[in-house]
């Protein structure tokens, strides 16, 4: 694939995926009714959003920002196994397809932008 397609991806993807991991970490940081509910529902402790929530916002900036290869991958990885597990934790909780959209979305998305992240992103480059 050539360099510009490859950046077009990725920068289309890692901007959906930290809109979106933003917006989520943001809401459970707040802890807004909804997400409070939700957790509930799921059987979390609310003290659980905080957490979750602070760790979004600085895996949004780590992505963002250039250089630190090994902070952008921990990001990655704290993306996928949060998705993941908010997609099981749907699973178990019985919950219909509604609730599986966003994390599999941003679960989707942080693969994408992984995937095609810019070698100067990567902690291993490969020629």
């Amino acid at each position: 694939m050539k360099t510009k397609t490859t950046k077009i991806f990725y920068w289309i993807a890692t901007i959906w995926l930290s809109l979106g991991m933003a917006s989520t970490g943001i809401v459970q940081v707040l802890q807004l009714k909804e997400e409070v509910a939700m957790f509930t529902h799921l059987g979390y402790p609310i003290y659980l959003l905080t957490i979750l929530g602070v760790w979004k916002i600085l895996g949004v900036i780590s992505v963002l920002i250039p250089k630190f290869p090994v902070v952008k991958e921990w990001a990655y990885a704290g993306f996928f196994f949060a998705m993941s597990g908010a997609i099981f934790s749907h699973l178990a909780a019985g919950d219909g397809a509604k609730e599986y959209f966003g994390p599999t979305l941003l679960l989707v998305l942080t693969v994408v932008s992984w995937y095609f992240r810019p070698a100067d992103r990567k902690t291993v480059t490969v020629n």
